[in-house]
């Protein structure tokens, strides 16, 4: 076994590999950046070198700084996590080279599973069913049209080396496809420094199920179940789940068996995953086979009790694997929920910044939390916007789902925008629930951008009675400390007005023995605490129902968050709230001349120039942030006044890029 390795990674995942290795008594060296010299996995490691400059390019994606590092720290074996270096064959060659051993399959196999053409015509050969499509290289956007339009509309451009859903467009029309090429052949080679793209038929309302592989050098492979990947946003996965609720046994069987014959046919050895798209009639065609670990793979661990990074490993220090199929025993559910820095509310656009707030459930009762930040850091503009990964297990979907909805109640992150409503809502919606849902169930449900779940029925009961009895023990504390007039007696309750965002709800509350009762539209709610101003976590009853509120003070209320809801609750007097209602709006000023980047990032390129008139909806410049491309359009017909901004330049939210007349 190794008695050193290197992680030639970050955050989370580098995190989560040192503490297996750490349990395994082998020792770790952690690789960063300038921008991580203070991250979480450097200070968890033994060692740490530091590579280069924060861009990923000048530091994580340097083959030759990681096989020095790994060489200078006298490291045997290298993990790659996923991401940067984990799929290429060239940093295996060089390890090789090194004398140090690559924690993941040979050179030749991740040169074949990763370049998408040669593994779909791999994958034909080995008996699977692929998606139909272009199997060759395409030259331009032209070419890219005419495939396109032979194929039939709607057509998925991906980058062949591509990943994580970076390098991937979907076209419903030539415009489309011509557009999409571009982005994606130019999204692909600043991610993975290789522009090439290919061309397949999209399958509509499709399933996104993946097969978890394990095989060593000695000839045994196996599989440990699916995993359902659906929930997802632009092509990033968002929720995963373990099993899939759309599998029976015998689609299971038939799905693993095609997984673990590709991994025989391949030479496959270490941990790997077989993609599936699944249509509406549950015929399924391989996608891709990644060559590492995959991001979601804490949901197979939880389920199948088997350390897939232990694993890992083990099979590179070139042990066969310990059990075989017959011994895999799958119990219970789980299901991961990632948390990005990202701003729902707009558009879901990237949102780094300074965590100010890190206080996340305890990991106890089936709650596993992957991480790789602190109260502090920093979530960078440079790298991944993934933040965590929260887990939860249940004995069934259920249970599971259950203990999910809790856990994201009581996470608290404050700082950076975040998903955490979206998931909490993702976890109430019905459609979820039911297990009816496709790849595109986000965009269906909660279109381009999310502002939180609406306030009606059980919601909206726990949110006026949250606010009521937290502003009575603020009003108490109050009375407490300020001192009193002579002959004046404080009391508690009486007729209030809950706004919660602006929404008024007149209610009559009182000093109960189990808690305080609150009237409103004519019912009458019962809320239970032992909250205390000052906590930011509301954990009681509501009616007999246990629930979690997050209270955060904010413009004279408190910002409730609860149940993919997150409204300003403001507690007033009826005639205080008669009179603030009167008070006018003030009007935002005139913006509409102005294109502001909604991110911050750098601005990759301008596609326009002072003098050129524009149509709503044209392109008018690409911003880079967080590993992903975005482009910005014009919101309005019109004449570019002037460009502010420039090509390369690192721009903040809200910076004036370009002026139109």
């Amino acid at each position: 076994m190794f008695e050193k390795i290197l992680i030639a990674n970050r955050g989370e995942i580098a995190c989560r590999v040192i503490k297996t290795a750490r349990r395994m008594g082998i020792a770790t060296v952690a690789v960063h950046s300038e921008a991580d010299a203070d991250a979480l996995h450097v200070r968890m490691a033994d060692e740490a070198v530091a590579i280069g400059p924060a861009p990923a390019h000048q530091s994580y994606l340097v083959i030759e700084r990681i096989v020095a590092a790994a060489r200078e720290t006298g490291a045997q074996a290298v993990h790659p996590g996923y991401g940067f270096l984990a799929e290429n064959a060239a940093f295996v060659e060089a390890l090789e080279g090194a004398g140090v051993v690559f924690i993941g399959p040979p050179a030749a196999v991740i040169a074949a599973m990763g370049d998408k053409l040669e593994s779909k015509r791999l994958a034909r050969q080995a008996g699977l069913d692929t998606i139909p499509g272009h199997d060759e290289i395409i030259a331009d956007a032209d070419e890219a049209v005419r495939i396109a339009r032979a194929i039939g509309y709607p057509v998925m451009l991906k980058a062949s080396a591509g990943g994580g859903g970076k390098g991937m467009r979907i076209a419903g029309d030539a415009a489309q496809a011509r557009e999409g090429f571009v982005s994606a052949a130019s999204e692909a080679e600043s991610s993975f420094g290789d522009g090439r793209i290919l061309v397949e038929k999209f399958i509509e309302n499709p399933r996104h199920i993946e097969i978890q592989l394990l095989a060593d050098a000695h000839g045994n492979a196996v599989h440990l179940g699916e995993r359902e990947c659906s929930i997802q946003r632009r092509h990033q996965k968002v929720i995963e789940e373990a099993p899939s609720p759309f599998l029976d046994e015998a689609m299971r069987a038939a799905m693993g068996a095609q997984a673990v014959a590709l991994a025989h046919a391949v030479g496959y050895r270490s941990a790997g995953t077989v993609e599936f798209i699944v249509d509406t009639k549950k015929n399924f065609y391989f996608l891709e086979m990644n060559t590492r670990l995959q991001v979601e793979h804490p949901v197979t661990e939880l389920v199948a009790r088997i350390d897939l990074v232990e694993q890992m490993i083990r099979i590179a220090a070139g042990e066969p694997l310990g059990f075989g199929q017959e011994d895999v025993r799958l119990e219970g559910w789980a299901i991961e929920a990632r948390i990005y820095a990202e701003d729902p509310s707009r558009g879901f656009l990237p949102a780094p910044g300074r965590i100010e707030r890190y206080r996340p459930p305890a990991e106890a009762d089936g709650v596993r939390i992957d991480s790789g930040v602190y109260e502090g850091a920093d979530v960078s503009v440079f790298y991944d916007p993934l933040i965590a990964k929260l887990c939860a297990w249940g004995e069934d979907r259920g249970a599971a789902i259950a203990r999910m909805r809790a856990a994201l109640d009581a996470f608290e992150l404050r700082g950076p925008g975040h998903n955490i409503a979206l998931l909490a809502a993702v976890m109430r919606n019905g459609r979820f629930v039911e297990g009816r849902f496709s790849t595109a169930f986000i965009a269906e449900e909660y279109g381009d951008a999310f502002d939180g779940a609406p306030l009606a029925g059980d919601l909206l009961d726990t949110f006026v009675a949250v606010a009521a009895l937290v502003h009575l023990r603020e009003q108490a504390r109050a009375n407490r400390i300020s001192g009193q007039a002579p002959h004046y007696a404080w009391r508690p309750g009486g007729r209030w007005v809950v706004s919660l965002d602006g929404a008024p709800h007149a209610v009559v509350a009182s000093a109960q023995s189990e808690g305080v009762a609150v009237e409103f539209d004519g019912r009458r709610i019962v809320v239970g605490s032992d909250w205390r101003p000052g906590a930011s976590l509301f954990e009681g009853t509501v009616d007999g129902r246990a629930v979690t509120v997050q209270v955060e003070p904010s413009g004279g209320g408190y910002r409730l968050s609860h149940a993919g809801a997150r409204p300003l609750a403001v507690v007033r007097r009826a005639r205080a709230a008669e009179l603030a209602a009167r008070m006018p709006a003030k009007a935002p000023p005139d913006r509409s001349r102005l294109l502001l980047s909604p991110m911050p990032g750098r601005v990759v390129s301008i596609a326009v120039e002072a003098g050129q008139e524009v149509k709503a909806g044209e392109p008018l410049c690409v911003v880079d942030a967080m590993k992903m491309e975005n482009i910005l359009r014009a919101e309005r017909d019109g004449r570019i006044a002037r460009v502010v901004t420039g090509a390369g330049e690192s721009v903040e939210v809200d910076q004036v890029i370009l002026e139109l007349e």
